[in-house]
């Protein structure tokens, strides 16, 4: 799977950094800058975690969450309400 990840990562990138520029309007640069520097994509990265089993939305949405409470732990694909 190592070498699979930069694959991986590069497809989440893209997808996430997509979904915050058209959300909030930065520019794809900064949309991507923001989520490089996420817990969020510190767990991505984590092969042990295997996050590549969510969609881009669902990490999207983690990302969101960290953003708001500053956990992604807090996203309602990772809580178990």
């Amino acid at each position: 799977m190592k070498k699979e990840l930069p694959y991986i990562l590069d497809f989440y990138d893209k997808s996430i950094a997509l979904e915050i520029r058209n959300k909030y309007g930065y520019s794809f640069l900064d949309s991507l800058r923001k989520f490089l520097y996420s817990e969020t994509y510190r767990m991505l990265c984590n092969p042990a975690l295997e996050m590549w089993e969510f969609s881009p939305l669902g990490i999207f949405d983690m990302w969101e969450a960290e953003q708001v409470t500053g956990s992604p732990q807090n996203s309602l694909y990772l809580r178990r309400d």
